[in-house]
């Protein structure tokens, strides 16, 4: 065995001796309760139908985009679409990704300078992480959801300013304090990115809309893959900052483009969002027969979306659980460090409009007995 894969095997060692080792799964036939899909779009048989029945309507439309947006793959289609879905969203101007990771990693690499300044909180996506890293600015973490710990951050803070922060967080499935943050971020004039992959739909348009912050956030990144059941990513912001993105932003500027059969998914993903809020009433009905029928005996954390983790603490335990649930027909997935923190491995529950009551309460019956043994 070469160097290299001594290397390889070595750390792949560690990770099975840790209880954190990953591997692909098919897919299986167990109740889904770990997708993302929180109002059922990616299964949906209408948006489906919608979407192959304007398809057939466009023929000129070709197989793949041909190059990126910059070179071949741009179309009055997707600029159009970019307006529709910022005005859905009351932002100025959007640009498209073709993924949630690419609009962070392209969004927070390009944008802090050298000089400038990065304040993150610590439970923030790993893309967002990973774009700061590839930026040459200054980068704090701030406590979850921790105004004084932001603060103290802020008082160190030089150059232009950017705060990154989740709006329902992706492990906890919490909210964060936004309102308050805001008005941090104004004292010491700093800039509010709002990542809102696991609201919207969720909460409707999300949650800074929701709230009617829409023109107090300098950007917010909205993900089509969770609740919307497609795929890609939107910067929502001025036109200033989009036309930025496309001049600076390597991940905008050098991939291909999606395909026009993606981008007319999301167009009519879109479309049904808007046709009805059905799937969001089951959805939040769902949420708290869920949250009811485990009661508050758990080590549950407090929330209030479709991500409901229970804090399990030791990765074999939690595993073994999950094993235990799974064999059960309910399709639970644990949640390990070092994803998470040493100390903090969950099991991470998410709801969908399409669980049943009595799939719900089956789970929470199993789970009362699998945690009190």
């Amino acid at each position: 065995m070469n160097n290299t894969d001594t290397f390889i095997n070595s750390r792949l060692e560690e990770r099975k001796l840790a209880g954190s080792y990953r591997t692909l799964k098919a897919e299986s036939n167990l109740i889904d309760f770990c997708s993302n899909d929180y109002l059922g779009f990616a299964r949906s048989m209408e948006l489906k139908n919608n979407v192959n029945n304007y398809l057939e309507k466009q023929t000129q439309y070709l197989n793949g985009a041909t190059g990126s947006r910059l070179l071949s793959g741009n179309t009055a289609f997707y600029e159009a679409l970019e307006t529709e879905i910022a005005c859905f969203h009351q932002a100025e101007a959007g640009l498209i990704f073709n993924s949630g990771y690419d609009a962070n990693l392209g969004l927070f690499s390009s944008l802090p300078q050298r000089g400038d300044t990065i304040i993150t909180d610590e439970l923030i996506h790993a893309s967002i992480i990973d774009g700061t890293r590839l930026s040459y600015a200054t980068r704090y973490k701030f406590k979850h959801n921790d105004l004084t710990s932001l603060e103290d951050k802020l008082k160190h803070a030089k150059g232009n300013c950017y705060i990154g922060i989740e709006s329902i967080y992706s492990m906890d499935g919490d909210q964060a304090p936004i309102e308050a943050i805001l008005t941090l971020a104004e004292t010491y004039n700093a800039k509010v990115i709002v990542d809102e992959a696991h609201a919207i739909g969720v909460f409707g348009k999300g949650l800074i809309n929701q709230q009617g912050l829409d023109d107090k956030v300098f950007a917010r990144v909205i993900t089509f893959g969770k609740a919307l059941g497609t795929h890609g990513a939107i910067v929502l912001g001025s036109r200033l900052l989009r036309d930025y993105l496309i001049n600076f932003a390597r991940s905008f500027i050098y991939t291909t483009a999606a395909s026009f059969q993606q981008i007319a998914t999301i167009k009519m993903a879109y479309e049904l969002l808007q046709q009805s809020d059905k799937q969001q009433r089951l959805l939040s009905n769902n949420i708290t027969l869920f949250k009811s029928q485990l009661g508050a005996a758990y080590n549950l954390i407090e929330s209030n979306s479709a991500i409901q983790s229970l804090i399990i603490s030791d990765n074999k335990r939690t595993s073994e659980i999950a094993k235990t649930i799974q064999s059960k027909g309910f399709d639970i997935r644990p949640i390990l460090s070092p994803t998470i923190p040493a100390g903090t491995e969950r099991l991470r529950i998410c709801l969908h409009c399409y669980n049943t009551e009595s799939e719900i309460s089956n789970l929470t019956n199993l789970l009362k007995q699998l945690l009190h043994d």
